[in-house]
């Protein structure tokens, strides 16, 4: 989990094929149930609508799914994600903030349209979204990483060689 850039993405991709464990993107599950890119789900339902999906889209991929997630970046700020989350902490599970700076994420994310929460001035629009959701990352992550100056392939290095908490 982490913000617009820190490399969710990027990095579940591959932590999965450096363990052989499958991956999955919530954000991808929501497009395809709702048959739209994310951008049209906020255009034509609006954000609401979209947090409905994503927090149905987090609940069924932590109940069926058992490789790595790459949540979306807003996926945290239910609170009835916000406790399936530590319920799979307390179970066991690895929770992993993928932390970044706006200087890092700028040129990774484009800031650009296809990021409906940063349409406007986008660095701004990514420095109130970090404010607010910082909080929620930190006390939800088990482990963290700062992904600035990293590849891919190197964060995913960094969390595969951290123990898994007790």
């Amino acid at each position: 989990m982490g913000p617009p850039g820190s490399g969710k993405t990027s990095v579940g991709k591959v932590l999965a094929r450096s363990t052989g464990l499958p991956w999955r993107d919530t954000d991808e599950d929501i497009a395809e149930r709702a048959g739209k890119t994310i951008p049209d789900i906020f255009l034509e339902d609006g954000e609401d609508a979209f947090r409905d999906l994503e927090e149905q889209a987090v609940a069924a991929a932590l109940g069926e799914h058992d490789g790595i997630l790459s949540l979306g970046g807003g996926a945290i700020l239910r609170d009835a994600t916000q406790d399936r989350l530590k319920a799979a902490a307390a179970a066991g599970t690895r929770i992993v903030f993928l932390d970044v700076s706006l200087k890092a994420a700028s040129p990774r994310v484009g800031l650009n349209k296809s990021r409906p929460l940063l349409l406007g001035n986008p660095r701004q629009q990514w420095l109130a979204l970090m404010d607010a959701r910082r909080p929620i990352y930190e006390a939800l992550a088990t482990e963290s990483v700062t992904t600035d100056n990293l590849t891919p392939e190197q964060v995913a290095e960094m969390i595969e060689q951290t123990e898994a908490p007790a």
